[in-house]
């Protein structure tokens, strides 16, 4: 005989709650088939059943409990989209930012926050050091000197990590070396990519120079990211010119390696080249961009003013400086504007140097609206304290040139004008 009794009855998260919040992860739930319909029929019929595999068929469960779903913007947006219940089903909508101000009343709620976890989890306690070590850290992810960052769990990873060294070393309490040592060993273990980048540059397979100056060629910023990690690395950017129509030739784009945010940055040199060369002649050159050695793809705009660097190096034969590194984006009036990830560019080209030799005289071009996203490691700083690395903010072209050719940027554009007209007579004679 087959036996079943009320004990076989099983309640679900819905009659769990119920009286109550149920709080779900929005990706969780849709993973399982009908449970989004479901939930939803759930809160509107204000009925709860229970699906079982015997015989015993109990009535449906009233229900009274506030729903609280649990997701990221996409999944918020996609629901938005895609389901014309969900706004009429969960109506109050709270957005967290990933970063908060860096103030006084935040910085000593992340010390609560590391003296409650070190309770909780039997960790050793943090001396008042190793605290605002983890507060630097939570600049540094939030990328901004004046935020903290409010992803906790990366933080948690310090401080545990934190607390085993300490008990390594048989202290009392976590000390900012400590702190240091977790931040630099979870590097180590996420870097093997920028070690091979490293080895290439020190085998000579990566062409960077570090010194002298060159036509048409300049040292532009990119940065890599593997998920957890990321960095910078200097990306050679080389350009060559000559009488034409084509106009300028984004190479990475004529070969499908690059997205659409770059070409819209190389198509604003254009821009800027017409307004600012091409107001008495016509226009006709051909200009090929490239960046050397990239097989990977690129995107963003960030490079957009060390190409017109190099192009403007190129048209008039003005050599730039290798020893100096430029990153910014640009308009189409030779404005330059603020870029992500400065801190890991210049860290990246910070260390192409130290690797290729370190001569005083190294530095990177930064728009000037990005100083405020410095938050450098402490060998970067004080090379810079000790004025053997130099950080340069402009906010116009024309100050990037002086500093990349040592002359003035009248002369520079003199030299582009002359040389365009060049071309223009060239291209005319050409066409007859």
């Amino acid at each position: 005989n087959i036996k079943t009794d009320f004990t076989k009855l099983i309640p679900g998260a819905v009659h769990k709650a119920n009286g109550g919040y149920l709080v779900l992860y929005v990706d969780q739930l849709l993973r399982y088939a009908l449970s989004w319909d479901m939930l939803k029929r759930a809160i509107q019929s204000r009925k709860m059943g229970v699906d079982t595999q015997t015989a015993i068929k109990p009535e449906s469960m009233p229900i009274d409990m506030k729903v609280i779903l649990i997701g990221d913007n996409y999944m918020y947006n996609a629901l938005y989209s895609y389901d014309s219940d969900f706004s009429k089903y969960f109506k109050v909508f709270v957005d967290f930012d990933d970063e908060m101000e860096k103030n006084e009343v935040n910085e000593d709620g992340i010390a609560k926050f590391i003296a409650f976890q070190c309770n909780k989890g039997d960790l050793k306690h943090f001396t008042y050091d190793a605290v605002q070590e983890v507060v630097k850290f939570s600049t540094r992810i939030a990328g901004d000197n004046y935020k903290l960052s409010t992803k906790f769990n990366k933080i948690m990873e310090v401080i545990v990590e934190g607390d085993a060294y300490a008990k390594i070393r048989c202290v009392e309490y976590v000390d900012k070396e400590d702190v240091k040592k977790a931040i630099d060993e979870r590097r180590k273990r996420l870097n093997r990519i920028e070690n091979r980048m490293d080895e290439s540059l020190e085998n000579g397979f990566t062409l960077i120079e570090t010194e002298g100056s060159r036509v048409g060629v300049i040292n532009g910023l990119s940065v890599l990211n593997t998920g957890e990690y990321s960095f910078g690395r200097p990306s050679r950017i080389t350009v060559t010119t000559s009488p034409g129509n084509d106009g300028i030739v984004n190479i990475e784009r004529e070969v499908k390696m690059s997205g659409p945010i770059h070409n819209k940055g190389v198509l604003i040199l254009g821009g800027y080249l017409a307004e600012n060369f091409a107001q008495e002649f016509p226009l006709s050159l051909n200009a090929y961009i490239c960046f050397e050695q990239n097989y990977g793809g690129i995107e963003g705009d960030s490079a957009t003013g060390a190409e017109l660097y190099a192009l403007l190096s190129s048209l008039s034969n003005v050599p730039l400086k290798q020893n100096i590194a430029a990153t910014g984006s640009m308009n189409q009036k030779g404005e330059i504007q603020v870029v992500g990830g400065i801190t890991e560019k210049i860290e990246g080209f910070y260390s192409a140097c130290k690797k290729k030799g370190l001569n005083d005289n190294q530095g990177v071009i930064i728009p000037k609206n990005n100083s405020r996203n410095l938050v450098l490691s402490d060998e970067v700083n004080k090379a810079i304290e000790d004025g053997k690395f130099k950080i340069y903010t402009v906010d116009k072209v024309e100050e990037a040139i002086e500093i990349l050719t040592d002359m003035k940027f009248e002369e520079v554009k003199k030299l582009v004008k002359e040389r365009l007209l060049k071309f223009s007579k060239t291209q005319k004679l050409e066409d007859k």
